[in-house]
């Protein structure tokens, strides 16, 4: 982990905690207020609309504003939606206001975790890059849903479902201000020189690289792919492990707790590996193959051992989150497809992190209703396939390839020659 950014991580670590308190149990929470299944996936597809909206900005806007603003607006964005969210759209149980409220809330957190994201890719040197994004994706699922969950497991019961809610306020205040009145590093403060001249100029040109650098345009597509299913699994999996199947509360937690303790543990892992190994590779077989498979294996284990007899579903919970955590070196290589604008091919990868929390609930809304929990894993489980197909083609120049292995071959030595990209060791 970088000195220089550690109260950063620290920071996101808390905040996204805070974030995924309410991942386990607001879904199930909503219906028994009296929305339907359809009700509460198209919530959270407008959720995720915003949040991919919001992603994409915080690549761009970090050319604009520097990362430190950005993870500002996204903290002071979620506060106050947050609040509007818990103080009149569930006391009303208006669905109106409860879209508002939480469809404008999903800008905060990808404007406060990607802006860090986007401020350690343009400070880290490559030969730790992978190891750098791995301790963030630790530290993002670390937090969301994984401590969040545990969080909530245990405070519902003595505080009720609520004021856990509220609670998770206290969290990500305290994340936000840890990670930006700590962190002292230079580069989140700075933005393109003259980029406040032509703000529009500087915001769109993250996503005319699409086309011009199509390769990064399929590494947003992978992206999108990536936790779609994750964003997916938390709308309609609480009502099919809980309603459908009778899984209590604390065993569908306890699922997945497993899913996401598995998946920090192996972000981390997988991020170190593929600074060994290679960034592409571990995607393709790791991510998308891999993927597809435990997929799988999470409908089936759950549906075929049930309630009584639940190691098979930790164990298929634990093989999805680290097949997913094998997508973790996307987010290394996404800036060398285009090294020479850096920052907007993080626009394009957090354009795609942001697009899979609507994509994932949006196949929910769409698929359940004609084929069922079946049909919606089936469809997740070839997307994930797709997405193998798609990295074969996510090739860096031969070059730059040639350069990166040379960085990878000097092990603790670094060569100020080789690809010099920051300053945070």
């Amino acid at each position: 982990m970088p000195p220089s950014l550690l109260w950063g991580f620290v920071g996101v670590l808390i905040f996204m905690s805070g974030d995924g308190v309410e991942s386990g149990y607001l879904s199930s929470y909503l219906v028994s207020l009296g929305k339907t299944e359809h009700d509460v996936a198209l919530l959270f597809t407008v959720y995720g609309l915003s949040a991919a909206v919001s992603a994409w900005l915080s690549g761009a806007l970090s050319d604009l504003w520097g990362a430190r603003r950005v993870m500002m607006t996204g903290l002071g964005i979620w506060v106050v939606f947050q609040i509007g969210f818990l103080a009149f759209a569930l006391p009303s149980n208006s669905y109106p206001l409860m879209l508002l409220f939480y469809g404008i809330r999903g800008f905060g957190y990808p404007l406060f975790a990607f802006g860090f994201l986007v401020w350690v890719v343009t400070t880290v040197h490559p030969r730790r890059l992978g190891s750098a994004v791995g301790w963030f994706w630790f530290c993002f699922t670390g937090g969301m849903p994984t401590l969040g969950s545990v969080f909530a497991r245990y405070t519902i019961p003595w505080i009720g479902s609520v004021y856990t809610l509220w609670s998770a306020l206290f969290l990500v205040i305290l994340g936000g201000v840890m990670a930006l009145s700590g962190i002292r590093e230079k580069h989140g403060d700075e933005h393109i020189p003259g980029a406040e001249k032509h703000p529009l100029r500087t915001l769109f040109a993250s996503l005319s690289i699409a086309w011009e650098r199509p390769k990064v345009g399929l590494g947003c597509i992978v992206r999108a792919i990536d936790t779609s299913a994750e964003f997916g699994f938390l709308v309609c999996l609480p009502i099919y492990f809980m309603h459908d199947l009778h899984f209590s509360l604390g065993q569908w937690l306890l699922v997945l707790q497993a899913i996401f303790i598995s998946n920090v543990i192996w972000n981390l892992l997988f991020g170190i590996l593929s600074d060994w190994l290679s960034w592409r590779g571990t995607v393709m077989i790791g991510g998308g193959v891999g993927s597809a498979v435990s997929t799988m294996l999470l409908y089936w284990c759950p549906t075929w051992f049930g309630p009584e007899h639940i190691l098979p579903t930790l164990f298929a919970g634990a093989l999805y989150g680290m097949t997913l955590a094998a997508y973790v070196p996307l987010s290394a290589l996404m800036p060398y497809l285009a090294p020479d604008d850096k920052p907007a091919a993080m626009s394009l990868l957090n354009l795609g992190a942001g697009a899979s929390v609507w994509i994932g609930p949006a196949v929910v809304y769409l698929v359940e209703p004609f084929f069922g929990i079946f049909g919606v894993m089936v469809v997740y489980a070839v997307i994930y396939l797709i997405s193998a197909v798609l990295t074969w083609f996510l090739t860096l120049e031969p070059e730059l390839q040639a350069q990166l292995d040379r960085v990878r071959r000097s092990s603790r030595r670094t060569d100020p020659s080789v690809l010099q990209s920051g300053s945070a060791e």
